[in-house]
């Protein structure tokens, strides 16, 4: 689905166009479900009236033969219809997930803009369950039309007035059924915004879990989940009470209705213009009806949750590229050679820098938005402001983000670890077999990490490494950007977390590991900056100094302060 394009009315649409040709069975089914329902009343008005009331047997065992054929007919059909319907049901539910995961995975990015993690997951699992939910409800409003159309025939046969009651009085009920129901769609809506914010939320606050108990601030976080937890709960309570005093006036307006139907057939039977058996049908069907409106209702407030949550969808799915492919691609082979012009973006303010082809530079950012700004436009996660960047003298904003990042890998310093094997992990972005990595794993130190592991390399790791220490992810992380094996390498702070021995050993390795291609550390760490080949300081938004480790810790004092504090 392009991006921009969808509204909630294109993915309820597109979910229902992609299983229409089972909808349309199964609506079948549920419309011959429905007929034969209606029929039973009408089918034992005649059982009265020709077999009980004439004492006939032979005609008394036709029409039940007649009857159990309905019920064998409206049992099959219910059964096969309802499962054509729930499998409709799951694979638009499963086609919006998937398309959701699409966007969201885009290398354009956008999608999560000022979305939590734990927001889009609901909105992939409980909005595209619901969408799938209205496309369920498709047959079943189907079918009790079909079975209001049946029971309305019926009823003229046995009479034109009871017939004319129901035809008359079946429009006015859904068009009120339908107003009913938009303050239903608005809470629906409210509701499940609720809802993933406050999923979104917990998400967050158990990725964060164990640095809130270190800082000790497990009540603050406590009571910011309870407060958007009471938040959501009170939507949820407002939406349900919205559906129950929808159903409940829809109810009661079916039975005043159903009332007059039955009050009408009793009146023309006193007076001897219908039969008892006719009267018997009438009351039958008049209740029978009972169910194809609660029907209604209830496909009328699934439709009005799945519109809500169809249009959160495509707010997903219609959010803008934070990046636009460029029609370039990079030089082969690639230098990896990096050039910044007058870049302003957020706490950065107009840096000019060139960063040889193959060179190992460092980068000493004062304040850390400018370091995260610049990763950001070095990733192409967004574009600056002003100025530009070129790899190779080819502009990064006319190259394919995808494609950018094939060749320059910007390894931001919280990365995260799957719930996989260590070796699974580091292996994750690199185009060679397991034997490839090994260089990588001693570079980074985690081939230390991995006989501390009680199956060495092929040790599961829990959700986002739980399972190691600090250091340890961080050293498999390193590790894994270092064999991804790309000919330009952005690090930030990738040892913050590990003792000074390694950290000394792993910058050692880490020069060896990159000799030749092109890498940039952005770090404050001595021991990081000490192999590279230059040290470029930014402050205030601006490069500032450039040289060397040993002539800045020299001659810099506040290059000093902010490396050897």
């Amino acid at each position: 689905m392009p991006v921009g394009g969808p509204t909630g009315g294109h993915v309820l649409r597109g979910a229902i166009g992609d299983q229409r040709r089972r909808l349309a069975a199964a609506s079948l089914l549920g419309m011959t479900h429905q007929a034969c329902e209606a029929m039973v009343p009408v089918v034992v008005g005649v059982i009265i009236d020709q077999a009980v009331a004439t004492g006939s047997t032979g005609t008394l065992w036709r029409w039940l033969l007649l009857l159990a054929a309905l019920f064998l007919v409206l049992s099959t059909c219910y059964r096969t219809g309802a499962r054509i319907t729930e499998g409709a049901g799951e694979k638009a539910a499963h086609r919006l997930r998937l398309e959701l995961g699409t966007r969201v995975l885009d290398p354009r990015g956008g999608a999560d803009a000022d979305r939590l993690p734990g927001a889009l997951t609901s909105i992939a699992t409980n909005d595209a369950k619901r969408v799938g939910s209205a496309v369920t409800v498709l047959p079943y409003g189907a079918a009790a039309l079909a079975a209001l159309a049946v029971s309305a025939v019926a009823l003229l046969r046995i009479s034109v007035p009871l017939g004319l009651l129901v035809l008359l009085g079946i429009p006015p009920l859904l068009w009120l059924g339908h107003r009913i129901s938009r303050p239903l769609e608005q809470r629906s809506e409210t509701e499940q915004e609720r809802a993933a914010h406050a999923s979104g939320v917990a998400a967050d606050l158990v990725a964060g879990l164990r640095v809130l108990k270190g800082m000790g601030a497990e009540s603050a976080a406590v009571s910011r989940y309870r407060h958007t937890s009471q938040d959501s709960l009170a939507a949820a309570l407002r939406s349900a009470r919205s559906r129950a005093g929808h159903e409940g006036a829809v109810l009661a307006l079916t039975g005043l209705f159903i009332a007059a139907i039955g009050l009408a057939g009793a009146y023309l039977a006193m007076r001897g213009t219908i039969s008892v058996g006719d009267l018997v049908a009438a009351v039958g069907l008049a209740q029978f009806l009972l169910g194809p409106f609660q029907l209604l209702t209830y496909v009328n407030a699934e439709f009005a949750q799945g519109r809500a949550s169809a249009r959160r969808i495509a707010e997903v799915l219609a959010a803008p590229a934070a990046v636009e492919p460029g029609g370039a691609t990079p030089t082969d082979p690639v230098a990896g050679a990096l050039r910044l012009r007058g870049v302003a973006l957020g706490a950065l303010r107009g840096i000019d820098l060139d960063i040889a082809a193959g060179s190992l530079t460092g980068v000493v950012a004062r304040d850390p938005a400018a370091a995260n700004d610049l990763l950001r436009c070095l990733a192409r996660e967004t574009d600056p402001a002003e100025g530009a960047i070129e790899l190779d003298g080819v502009p990064l904003t006319a190259l394919d983000p995808d494609d950018l990042r094939r060749v320059v890998l910007v390894a931001p310093h919280d990365a995260n670890l799957f719930e996989a094997s260590l070796l699974d992990n580091v292996r994750a972005a690199a185009d060679t077999a397991s034997a490839g990595i090994e260089p990588a794993l001693t570079a980074s130190a985690a081939d230390d990490v991995a006989r501390l592991l009680p199956d060495g390399v092929d040790t599961v790791l829990a959700e986002r490494g739980r399972s190691l220490s600090g250091g340890q992810r961080q050293r498999v992380a390193l590790a894994r950007a270092l064999a991804a094996d790309r000919p330009v390498l952005v690090l930030h702070d990738p040892t913050t977390a590990v003792d000074t021995v390694t950290e000394s050993r792993i910058a050692a390795r880490l020069r060896e590991a990159r000799r030749g291609r092109t890498t940039v550390l952005v770090t404050t760490s001595p021991a990081l900056l000490a192999v590279t080949d230059r040290v470029v300081v930014l402050d205030e938004g601006t490069v500032t100094a450039d040289g060397s480790h040993a002539e800045l810790v020299t001659a810099d004092a506040a290059y000093r302060a902010a490396v050897l504090a």
